[in-house]
């Protein structure tokens, strides 16, 4: 290697690296702004930069603009997805459910998560990017496992996936949230998934 291309392999990467501090400061910053009460359409890019100590630059670059943004909030306040084990259909809908329950649960219990989400509906470009983000990638997520339970003969091969992974999720989604006084004990997914599944597996053909 000659001097010079030694010289410009020491030479350091240009350019700002993006930094997780400020990336922190700028979502605590929205949830300040929501813990006072400031609705999602009082919020400014310029009210957020100020609330953070950061330039609207550094909000910018990181996000395209406040429904990115928003949706990044949610997604830190709510818990993470589960890993699926991948050992059979049933586990995997069982984890997809616990998930959907433990989010379900944080719902309940932080008034501001509640009220954000009920605000985030009124808000169509709010709306929109939390349903691409979020909540399309776990639908077509819970529709794969169907898929994968069909290939391996765990689901029956005559059922419309689409519906089936809407009989699985409905029943969370209506204690979660049509009835806040349910209970939504560690069994439920559990006994969700069997119930269905009981109607839902190939029957075997008994040998003539």
């Amino acid at each position: 290697m000659s001097p010079a291309d030694s010289t410009a392999a020491e030479q350091p990467v240009r350019g700002r690296p993006r930094s997780e501090a400020v990336e922190r400061a700028i979502i605590e910053g929205v949830m300040k702004l929501l813990e006072e009460g400031v609705s999602l359409a009082e919020i400014s890019i310029e009210r957020i930069a100020r609330t953070a100590g950061v330039g609207k630059a550094a909000i910018y670059r990181r996000w395209s603009g406040k429904e990115e943004l928003f949706v990044d909030v949610l997604r830190t306040a709510e818990p993470d997805d589960l890993e699926l084990p991948g050992t059979s259909m049933r586990d995997d809908l069982i984890v997809l459910l616990e998930s959907l329950r433990r989010r379900g649960l944080v719902n309940r219990s932080s008034a501001i998560l509640h009220n954000v989400q009920v605000q985030m509906k009124s808000s169509p470009k709010i709306w929109a990017a939390y349903h691409n983000t979020v909540i399309a990638p776990r639908r077509r997520l819970g529709i794969e496992v169907l898929r994968r339970g069909q290939r391996n003969g765990e689901l029956r091969l005559d059922v419309d996936v689409d519906l089936v992974n809407d009989l699985f999720v409905g029943p969370m989604l209506v204690r979660a949230v049509l009835r806040p006084d349910a209970d939504l004990p560690e069994y439920l997914p559990e006994r969700i998934v069997d119930t269905l599944l009981a109607g839902l597996r190939p029957v075997s053909t008994p040998v003539p």
